[in-house]
């Protein structure tokens, strides 16, 4: 007699087996696990999720001491202090994601070695935490903003209509190279440790702390920043919240193509490596 099941689970063979239906079914499941990260990063803290606020503005406040007024870096015309923490707001959002899930196989292997659930789901809880937290650290910059606006030293541009789009390429950026370096630390352990020095070079070559316009008469230097997927994103977000900022329709169409294709090879190789990875962990 033929039994009927409501579920029923496969092996999975192909290159790309990414079933985004039962990743939806498993949505209680993501939401569950954003609950766990927040409660895991800020249990025992003094402060709590306060340190989603200070972590930013005392970063800001050193890069505006350091570049800003020892270093003599130009900010185009802009207040300082807002220059650098709109730069710094959309770094560690897209930081924040390759490093949180850039070892999701090596500290989860405890629990995908023992029940069966959608390996992406978990990744994709670690993005939307940090998405979670980048929207209260933007509150936060709307803040200083509003503050500045009133002298009239900011204003917004119509650029603004690109936000919505940079905030969500950053997070699939984010995501496809944090699941390259996830499923990559399987067999190469020692990379877990090099991504967070990598990250942080990977800002020098994003104008985080300086403009872009700064480099024009560098050709070179000027070339390999461009060539950069996060600096259409950084740039963007400064010329639509500030007026400043060198954004060109080729640099973001260059910028989405980059991080469409590095997010198909993060997807396909974490769905081979899901099948097999029990036995390198």
């Amino acid at each position: 007699m033929d039994e009927k099941w409501t579920t029923e689970i496969k092996p999975k063979t192909g290159w790309f087996d990414i079933d985004l239906q039962e990743l939806w079914q498993y949505r209680d499941l993501v939401v569950m696990f954003v609950k766990r990260n927040f409660t895991v990063l800020y249990k025992q803290t003094i402060l709590g999720p306060a340190w989603i606020l200070l972590n930013p503005l005392i970063t800001t406040v050193i890069f505006n001491i350091v570049f800003g007024g020892i270093a003599g870096i130009s900010t185009d015309g802009v207040p300082g202090f807002l220059f650098y923490m709109a730069g710094n707001t959309m770094w560690t959002f897209f930081s924040s994601c390759i490093n949180n899930t850039a070892n999701t196989f090596v500290t989860n292997a405890g629990v995908f070695g023992k029940v069966y659930f959608p390996r992406l789901t978990m990744p994709v809880s670690q993005v939307l935490t940090s998405l979670i937290n980048f929207l209260i650290q933007f509150a936060m910059y709307v803040c200083f903003w509003l503050y500045y606006a009133v002298q009239g030293e900011v204003h917004l541009t119509a650029w603004m209509w690109y936000l919505p789009i940079a905030v969500v390429q950053t997070m699939l950026l984010g995501l496809g190279v944090g699941i390259i370096v996830s499923s990559l630390t399987t067999k190469y352990r020692d990379l877990a440790i090099a991504v967070g020095f990598g990250v942080q070079l990977w800002m020098y070559a994003t104008p985080v702390v300086y403009p872009l316009s700064s480099l024009w008469n560098q050709p070179k230097l000027s070339f390999l920043v461009s060539i950069n997927p996060m600096t259409a994103p950084v740039e963007a977000f400064r010329l639509a919240t500030l007026g400043t900022g060198s954004v060109s329709l080729g640099g973001i169409l260059y910028s989405l193509i980059a991080t469409a294709v590095l997010l198909i090879i993060g997807v396909v190789l974490f769905s081979r490596i899901e099948k097999t990875f029990m036995d390198t962990v």
